[in-house]
Order: C-alpha cells, then structure tokens, then sequence
C-alpha cells in the first residue's frame, strides 16, 4: 500500500538523507533507527506530507500519496514528540476534541491506554508519562491505515508499553501499518528496521 522510492530530504541546505526505497503492505511494521539526527523523524513528517521531498516518489497503491494531501492526512495518524494536548481540558475533554475531528468512542480509548481513572484530571496535573499516554489514546479513537510514531515509547513505564503493545498489535492485525522512529526496543514483532 505505501512505497517510498530513492526519497531524498534536505533540511537547512543539508542532505538529510537520500535514496531510501521501502514498501509496507497490511499488518506491517518498519522501525527507524540509527543516532540523533540521522533523519528518522525528518522521514516521519516527510511520510506525513508535513515536510517536502528533495527526491524520489511516496505512493499509496501506486498513485503519487500526496496528490491529494487531505486525502492523504485521513488515512494516517502521526504522533510525534510534542503530545499535542490542551493542558486546561481533562483527559476526556481532550481525547473527545479529537474524536469530534475525526470519530470515535472515547471511553475505549482511555481504557486502551490505562486512562479511565484519570479521565476526570486536567491534562496539567498528569505526569510525562500519563500525557504520552492520553496522546498515544488517540491512535485508538478512529482508525487509518498508517500510524507514524516518532519515539512513542518515551516516558513511559513497563505496563505502559505493553499496553501500547496489544494497541499496535490489534491495529496490525486489522491490516493497519506501523513506521515508527526509535531508540528503544518496541513492541513489534517481525517489524523491518531502517537504519538511517
């Protein structure tokens, strides 16, 4: 479904990285790798249509992806490392502002990542860790098929990761796609890896 041919980036004059060529079908999953400031979430954004291409071709069914960004941006979630929350909304109130954007059922999505309990508190009080989380709660309100996670892991505890582990592993195994940035092990079975 999504194919990257000989892609290039450039950032500030500098060739971020040049002739990357992958492809993911349903259910499948790429790692990023590699040092600080290889390109790992320049790829990320580029893959969100946030950043331009210097080179090469991004194809979703073998048509150019971002001929149609709107089109594009329905069919991906993109959680990078800001979590993109309203610090004086609850935890629901910010999980049922996205819902409003872009559907579904709030209360499942709190309890995906262990938030039920804290859906009441403002999103100031919750710890690093609990608003990675209510961030990360987005993936599960309203599906699409591509999901771009520039280090989702940070912050978070043991149970927390495991947590996104059946999340990840519930949205591949609905034919949903993973590419996600890291420096940590993730809770990807037979992922690719990218090494950049």
């Amino acid at each position: 479904m999504l194919e990257a041919r000989d892609l290039a980036c450039r950032r500030a004059e500098r060739v971020v990285f040049a002739g990357l060529s992958f492809s993911l079908a349903a259910g499948d999953a790429l790692l990023l790798t590699g040092a600080n400031g290889a390109g790992k979430s320049s790829l990320l954004r580029l893959l969100a249509g946030l950043l331009p291409r210097a080179d090469g071709a991004l194809l979703w069914g073998g048509e150019d992806a971002l001929a149609d960004r709107v089109l594009h941006a329905r069919r991906l979630r993109y959680v990078g490392h800001g979590d993109a929350l309203k610090p004086a909304l609850t935890a629901r109130e910010n999980l049922a502002f996205f819902a409003r954007l872009h559907g579904g059922a709030v209360e499942p999505a709190l309890a995906a990542l262990g938030l039920s309990a804290l859906a009441e508190l403002p999103a100031r009080v919750l710890s690093a860790g609990q608003k990675r989380r209510l961030g990360l709660a987005r993936l599960a309100l309203a599906p699409a098929p591509l999901w771009l996670l520039d280090e989702p892991t940070t912050g978070l505890d043991a149970s927390s990761v495991e947590r996104l582990g059946a999340l990840l592993a519930r949205h591949r195994a609905a034919g949903g796609m993973v590419v996600a940035a890291t420096h940590l092990p993730l809770p990807l079975p037979d992922a690719a890896e990218l090494r950049l």
